[in-house]
């Protein structure tokens, strides 16, 4: 069986279309499929549309969260819920090839090493310069800082075997950032790279904030250099200024020239304090995570499968 996990938020004009284009894939490949759509949390007509799909369809399963808990809430529960030897993650806005999917099959059946296939996009056409240019600065930064190598334009759209899933569902953190800990398991994986696709339908729900916000938390699960930084920075800027004392101590010792002009002071006092107030923002964002952490709360939380509408029809 594959197993194939579509979180989902405000996808109602999406959903159809992509549950079509994997039907006909399906036709293609010997596995059985099991959809597990995640609602997260939609404000749109998401709901409904899932409970119909799972009206005509027994493959298809879904998990409705009681409110928007995250695109990587609805990676762990979709994974959470997979029976599969195989498993997919996707998104419902057909930007992840279906037709990629046989392929895919095929590699992992011939080489039995091999644990995962993984997508990348060969090119970024059609995304704004400035989001592009981020997110490929962003690659080339956790790269170089993190405990775990990213592909630059990797997708989540990957094929997976049961053990490797079973050895992400064994990483419990709160704080979630899907791309590392797909890298941070290890096993072996190849990558298939295709062109770059716009949505079917619907509007991305990923801001460049957002975007911004999400490669931030990306850094900081998974590297400490942020922390080094700050270390470094504070250690730099109190040499310099014990030897710009001296400097000054020197000269008006030696040469009678007396210290002037408060507009210097201001702008060094104010230098200073922005690199203490940086530092203690770049410590702050560890401690957040240690007390979002520390709380234990659960990732997501579930308002209704799709055993409701399947015993509604008994």
């Amino acid at each position: 069986m594959l197993s194939i996990v579509v979180p989902c938020y405000n996808e109602e004009e999406s959903i159809p279309l992509f549950y079509a284009e994997m039907e006909k894939v399906q036709q293609l490949v010997e596995d059985e499929f099991e959809y597990i759509f995640v609602n997260d949390g939609s404000k749109d007509n998401t709901l409904n549309i899932l409970r119909e799909l799972a009206q005509q369809d027994h493959k298809v399963r879904y998990i409705s969260f009681s409110r928007n808990f995250g695109k990587e809430a609805g990676l762990l529960a979709g994974l959470e819920a997979t029976r599969g030897q195989l498993v997919t993650v996707m998104d419902a806005d057909l930007q992840d090839p279906p037709e990629l999917l046989p392929q895919m099959i095929a590699m992992l059946a011939a080489d039995p090493d091999l644990d995962c296939v993984g997508t990348r996009r060969a090119d970024r056409e059609g995304e704004p310069a400035i989001r592009s240019f981020f997110a490929r600065m962003f690659y080339k930064i956790i790269n170089k800082i993190g405990q775990a190598e990213m592909v630059d334009g990797a997708r989540d759209f990957r094929l997976m075997t049961r053990q490797m899933v079973d050895a992400i569902l064994e990483l419990r953190e709160y704080n979630r950032f899907s791309k590392g800990l797909f890298s941070w398991v290890g096993f072996k994986t190849e990558y298939l790279s295709y062109e770059n696709r716009e949505r079917v339908a619907g509007d991305t729900s990923w801001s460049f904030w957002s975007l911004l916000n999400y490669s931030i938390d990306g850094i900081i699960n998974f590297s400490d250099m942020p922390l080094n930084i700050a270390s470094f920075m504070g250690f730099f800027s109190c040499l310099g200024s014990g030897i710009a004392m001296l400097i000054i101590i020197f000269r008006t010792f030696f040469y009678g020239d007396p210290t002037s002009g408060w507009p210097s002071m201001v702008s060094i006092f104010l230098f200073v304090g922005g690199l203490q107030l940086m530092s203690l923002g770049i410590i702050g964002k560890y401690i957040g995570k240690i007390f979002l952490e520390t709380k234990n709360r659960p990732v997501y939380i579930v308002k209704e499968t799709e055993e409701k509408v399947r015993v509604e029809e008994e």
